[in-house]
């Protein structure tokens, strides 16, 4: 990111997309149009990309992050504000567009508050600094003797001046090049419950998602896709789909075998989205299937899971696993096996491009707003100056989001009908033709002393890397997803962690949580299966196996805590009424994992009544060290709590010769509000760095379901999803 530096006006507009006629997305009655036609009565004082303080006093803060329901609009603008000290009331936020100016703006792995935070802090306490000066100059008294409170400079004598009214001498002063930030306990936003800036436009339908974009004379279109990942089109008859009232056109997308690059097919182009589907439909289409035709998910299994039980690729070996096992008072070994998944986002896949000679603008609920960017300007062969991604609202992402393909669609589409276009996928086209969680098998394998402690600890797995999608043909995890299977958090003294071969079939990507689903489920169910082992209780034999209090790296102030793992693992425990009686039938199962540089545990209690499962309550311990808004941490808790219940219970995507069996929510399920369960997040108080909130929920919900089934029942279940087991 940049220095923070003072910006011209003209600099901001274009900065944040207006000179372009960027979308606006605001909470409050206020437009940017109504800036632009009172320039002479409106002042302001832009001290850097992602502030602008008008003389009226309102105030224009800029998110660079996507806001997918998240919250992350709130959360980054109201720490600016904070240090501010200003009214958040008078707080307009405006989304910034794809620029590399802004530095990352990715919006995924729970890292923008983490990666943002400190330079958001800095921003608000620099404009205050500013305010300060041009107070006291105006005043003609010692900075010293004043203070900002609430969109005011307030002195010592009790006089006070708007922020707003000291925009003309703010504007002419240097800014300071190094600031105090505020100590925690005067935060005023940070750490507590502030409601959204998007509640009013969310609530009552003004507030503008990728699907409500409309442009004039705009087109609409939907593709048909080969049913196999990356076969392609040997011909195709529009006769048909011609003869729907409405369709327009049929045009060949092409595809571009790169980690972005569209599947490729064909499109059939309408005055509306219901025509361009029906038009699709309607299409003939002859495919040339590829080597991906094969593919068959259950043989695939089998294969990976013959290959963990095999010696595998050395990730980490520490002490003498092979002689841990050959002295142990007793071996435990178990096998575990997860399906790919799908994100299923509500709003589907959907962008709207105009490529108008050598400029393309682009209006898109897209996570990663440069690599749209660079991948549309590389598509046409023009200069990245010559492309504009507006971001809008996601309807959800969950990572899938994060990967333009279906942008660059829309602007191939826009480029061969010389006008404006939307594409939109069907939940079909979303569900059959995605970048899919990956699959994996794990094998575990334990040493128990004669006291039930672990001497031993191997964990080999096999799965297809993302890694295959930018470089065909890997079939190795790539180092990262490997982490947090050798960052087990366990004090054991001999551990080794491998790998095995498996080739990609589909298009692999990162889905909430990535890698840490699979492993937070093994790693978690094993544990219980060695406490049960060794006769002792699992809550009990999981701190012991966590150990003494310890820092993976005292370098990294982001590596796991076990003191802070252990602390939210009690919690959870003691907030579900863990070691209490319980009703006839009900169990509770513990998990706790660390991941995105969070420490988190999970309480479930179930019952099984009939061989059918019931959730009753979800009891979640978080410690993200500094919380920024409560209110968004809680909703991202209770938010994973339904997504991991979704994945153990239905989750599940199969394919045979090559295509996706699964095609809409009636096959790929989802919990339903019957059956959500009492949840109960408590948020750990910390000053610590803050890290991640959105992902690392999702680990620890299918093992802890898993354990607690297993205690009320005596069934193990080491594959998802329960539905294949009949338990729901």
């Amino acid at each position: 990111m940049e220095p923070i530096k003072n910006i011209s006006r003209r600099g901001f507009i274009k900065g944040i997309g207006l000179a372009s006629g960027g979308l606006v997305l605001a909470s409050t009655v206020y437009s940017f149009s109504k800036f632009e036609d009172e320039a002479e009565a409106v002042t302001e004082f832009n001290p850097n990309l992602f502030v602008q303080l008008n003389s009226d006093g309102s105030l224009i803060l800029v998110a660079s992050r996507s806001e997918m329901g998240q919250g992350v609009r709130t959360s980054l603008t109201s720490v600016i504000a904070d240090e501010m000290e200003a009214d958040w009331d008078k707080v307009i936020v405006k989304q910034a567009t794809g620029d590399k100016k802004y530095g990352n703006q990715n919006t995924d792995g729970s890292r923008s508050v983490r990666t943002l935070f400190q330079k958001m802090r800095q921003m608000g306490a620099t404009v205050k600094s500013v305010l300060i000066t041009a107070a006291a100059k105006s005043w003609e008294v010692p900075e010293s003797e004043c203070t900002a409170e609430n969109h005011f400079i307030v002195h010592a004598s009790g006089k006070k001046i708007g922020f707003g009214d000291l925009v003309d001498i703010a504007k002419t002063l240097e800014l300071p090049e190094k600031v105090t930030l505020k100590s925690p306990k005067d935060f005023k936003y940070i750490g507590k419950n502030l409601p959204s800036i998007d509640v009013e436009s969310l609530s009552n339908g003004s507030a503008v998602f990728g699907l409500d974009k409309r442009l004039p004379n705009m087109k609409f279109a939907a593709i048909k896709r080969c049913p196999v990942t990356h076969g392609t089109v040997k011909s195709y008859d529009k006769t048909e789909a011609l003869k729907i009232k409405g369709v327009i056109d049929v045009v060949e997308v092409p595809m571009l075998r790169k980690a972005f690059g569209p599947l490729g097919g064909v499109a059939v182009i309408a005055s509306n989205t219901w025509a361009a589907f029906k038009g699709r439909d309607a299409l003939k289409v002859e495919w040339d299937t590829g080597a991906n035709a094969s593919y068959n998910s259950e043989a695939y299994m089998d294969g990976i899971t013959a290959n963990v039980h095999n010696p595998g690729h050395v990730e980490k070996s520490v002490g003498n696993i092979e002689g841990a096992f050959k002295s142990s008072n007793k071996l435990i070994e178990a096998t575990y096996q997860l399906p790919h998944l799908a994100h299923s986002p509500m709003e589907v896949p959907n962008a709207v491009a105009f490529v108008s000679g050598n400029i393309c603008e682009v209006w898109a609920p897209i996570q990663s707003p440069q690599a749209a960017r660079r991948e549309v300007a590389n598509f046409l062969n023009i200069d990245e100056t010559n492309v504009t991604i507006n971001v809008t609202f996601l309807g959800g992402g969950f990572g899938r989001k994060a990967k333009p393909d279906f942008i660059v669609e829309a602007t191939a589409i826009s480029k061969a009908i010389g006008g404006p276009v939307q594409v939109v996928w069907s939940r079909e086209d979303d569900i059959q033709h995605s970048y899919y969680h990956t699959v994996s098998s794990q094998y575990l394998k334990g040493a128990l002393d004669s006291k039930g402690d672990v001497t031993g600890w191997l964990h080999r797995f096999a799965l297809p890397t993302i890694g295959s999608t930018f470089t065909p043909g890997k079939n190795l995890p790539q180092a990262w997803e490997a982490r947090s299977a050798k960052d087990v958090p366990y004090d054991v003294p001999n551990v080794q962690i491998e790998t095995g071969k498996a080739d990609a079939h589909v298009r692999i990507g990162w889905l909430r949580s990535v890698i840490n689903i699979p492993h937070g489920f093994a790693i978690n169910v094993f544990a219980d299966e060695l406490a049960h082992a060794s006769g002792k209780d699992p809550l009990d034999f999981r701190l012991n196996l966590i150990g003494k209090d310890r820092l993976q790296d005292t370098k990294d102030p982001y590596k796991y805590n076990t003191a802070r793992l252990k602390h939210v693992l009690k919690t959870a425990a003691k907030n579900a009424g863990y070691g209490k009686p319980l009703p006839e039938g009900h169990a509770i199962g513990l998990a706790v994992h660390y991941s995105f540089y969070s420490h988190l545990a999970a309480a479930v209690e179930v019952s099984v009544t009939d061989g059918k499962l019931k959730v009753h309550k979800v009891s979640m311990a978080i410690d993200c060290g500094t919380a920024i808004n409560k209110d968004t941490i809680t909703a991202q808790m209770e938010g994973s709590a339904i997504f991991g219940m979704s994945l153990a219970f239905y989750g599940k995507i199969t394919a045979k010769e090559g295509a996706i069996e699964q095609s809409n929510f009636h096959d790929y399920r989802m919990t339903r509000m019957s059956q959500a369960p009492d949840i109960h997040v408590e948020i750990i108080d910390s000053n610590e760095a803050p890290t991640g909130v959105g992902e690392p929920g999702v680990p620890i919900i299918a093992p802890a379901i898993v354990n607690a089934i297993f205690k009320a029942t005596g069934k193990r279940y080491r594959s998802l999803p329960l539905s294949d087991h009949g338990l729901v």
